[in-house]
């Protein structure tokens, strides 16, 4: 093996080998992740509902983290979240839930935690809002376009075949039938009817004292605080305070948050090492990118 290419190969292998040990540490002692040692120290875990719900899966593999971990003595649940489909919604509605009585979970109202961004707070032993937190809109909406008279004009057709009678319900290039609005508004009234009966079941209310409530219209902190739909104002420091009380934590809580997802000194540090090998070693680079293109260990 010619010289420039044994230092070459020894250059990688030792930093690979800091990069492995550095990730190793990393994610150990969580100085990447937020997690400050020592490990044992008593926590509150800050984890984030953001955007449109279309997903539960990457929020829920979190909360099972962080829900089994003993360092962990309360949840914080920050959402900002206009709402979204259903099914993510309930699905951290339940997850949460059943966590009542065991560890507290404290959800915290950004800008807007609306629809089902109000849903799944609704699963928290609190729910702290900023006085200009925009929530509730407690209902269902969904909207069917319409193309029939556009296609008409340009000469557009469609045939439909289908095995059932409302196969093609909602098909944008026709009119929907009496029946077919009927059967869709019935799946609706099905829907809010949940949202409803989980909200009541969250806040310890009952159903009835939710239905006026339930109108689909939006509500700022304050005035949900006066509604009974939120327990006090406050800002995501105040949530974590009160989370760590529920759990028990005396004195300033340590606070975790999931590990990261976005770039960090690794990365960094990972890319400029691929960049200066290929261009003062583009031999050895070519041999050794599906290697590193592929490393487990590595960011």
């Amino acid at each position: 093996m010619r010289g420039p290419v044994r230092r070459g190969v020894t250059i990688l292998l030792l930093l690979l080998g800091g990069l492995f040990a550095a990730s190793f540490l990393a994610g150990r002692l969580g100085v990447f992740s937020g997690t400050t040692f020592p490990l044992t120290q008593e926590k509150v875990a800050v984890l984030h509902v953001t955007g449109v719900l279309e997903d539960a899966a990457a929020f829920l593999e979190e909360f099972e983290t962080f829900k089994e971990r003993g360092d962990v003595k309360a949840i914080v649940v920050r959402i900002e979240s206009p709402g979204g489909t259903i099914v993510p919604a309930q699905e951290i509605f339940e997850e949460i839930w059943k966590l009542r009585g065991s560890k507290p979970v404290v959800a915290s109202l950004g800008n807007v935690a609306a629809s089902g961004g109000y849903y799944v707070a609704c699963a928290a032993e609190e729910i702290v809002a900023n006085r200009g937190s925009i929530t509730g809109s407690i209902g269902v909406i969904t909207v069917f376009q319409n193309y029939r008279e556009l296609l008409d004009k340009v000469g557009w057709k469609t045939q439909v075949m289908k095995s059932g009678q409302y196969k093609d319900l909602g098909d944008p290039t026709r009119d929907m039938t009496p029946e077919e609005m009927r059967i869709e508004q019935q799946v609706l009234d099905n829907i809010h009817q949940q949202f409803i009966h989980d909200v009541a079941l969250g806040r310890d209310r009952k159903v009835e004292e939710i239905v006026p409530l339930a109108d689909g219209r939006m509500f700022t902190g304050e005035q949900a605080l006066q509604a009974g739909l939120v327990d006090r104002l406050g800002n995501l420091q105040d949530t974590i305070d009160r989370a760590a009380e529920l759990g028990g934590i005396r004195g300033k809580p340590t606070v975790i948050y999931p590990e990261a997802k976005r770039s960090g000194i690794l990365d960094f540090v990972f890319q400029e090492f691929q960049s200066r090998l290929r261009w003062q070693w583009p031999d050895l680079w070519s041999r050794l990118r599906p290697v590193l293109l592929h490393a487990p260990f590595l960011p």
